[in-house]
């Protein structure tokens, strides 16, 4: 089928208006399983943005299983299936959106930290502290450590042997960095957060190391339980100045 569509007016979010606009034209029918959508060359054309700006639309789209590249002849509508999470736009750039998000984490970090310290093995344990000693290079030479962070807890998933909760904290993980963007920029104005985090970091690594189901859970647990204690605590003038803005990644993301 071929479709058409009229210039954007200018404006902040042009990624975010062309991919709503393909999306809905997907979800109304208008483009079916199968279809073949316009060419980047076109989109540009037509909606008068850049061509990448039509890139980043139509990779939100994939992220959202919507569309499929096929190398060599262009982008099509998959076929429809169960679609991965879309979070709300509307209330993702918040305080409160981050400490929902950390809930999240809650949930899933437990379980892999419990299941890491019964399955893991002399590999699995070397990684994480090594994930650990990259984390904290990162911090002495100034650099935020978000990668590092997701990598350290990437490591404890690794180790849980389950690959399924494996590739839901990958999916996740768009989502989980912005708040661990916003997490650790808080702790990081404050010398108790960040040793905070330092030492709850060791006592889920040396519970798995023991491995001690039952401690390496609630170390995980009170891990998140203080990220969202922090975030509450945050002072006033960080949430002005830098939380709502680091926040915004969420918003991006989740569109």
């Amino acid at each position: 089928m071929t479709v058409s569509f009229a210039p954007l007016k200018p404006g902040a979010g042009l990624a975010d208006q062309v991919a709503r606009r393909l999306e809905t034209t997907i979800r109304e029918g208008q483009l079916k399983p199968g279809d073949k959508l316009p060419t980047e060359a076109a989109l540009v054309e037509q909606m008068g943005v850049s061509r990448t700006v039509v890139r980043e639309a139509l990779s939100r789209l994939k992220s959202l299983g919507l569309v499929e590249s096929r190398q060599g002849s262009g982008v099509y509508v998959q076929t429809a299936s169960i679609e991965p999470l879309n979070f709300d736009p509307a209330q993702s750039a918040s305080r409160d959106a981050v400490i929902q998000i950390v809930e999240v984490r809650r949930a899933l970090e437990s379980e892999v930290a419990e299941l890491a310290a019964q399955r893991r093995d002399d590999a699995d344990l070397a990684r994480i502290r090594q994930a650990v000693d990259t984390l904290a290079d990162a911090v002495r030479a100034g650099r935020d450590g978000v990668e590092e962070d997701v990598a350290f807890h990437r490591a404890i998933a690794q180790a849980s042997g389950n690959p399924f909760l494996i590739s839901t904290l990958d999916y996740l993980a768009q989502f989980l960095r912005g708040a661990t963007r916003v997490t650790r920029a808080n702790e990081a104005r404050r010398v108790d957060f960040a040793s905070a985090v330092t030492a709850e970091h060791d006592k889920i690594v040396r519970a798995i190391e023991s491995r001690d189901p039952a401690a390496a859970r609630a170390a995980a647990t009170g891990h998140m339980n203080n990220a969202i204690t922090r975030i509450q605590l945050a002072d006033p003038a960080f949430w002005a100045q830098d939380g709502k803005r680091l926040a915004q990644e969420l918003l991006d993301k989740s569109r």
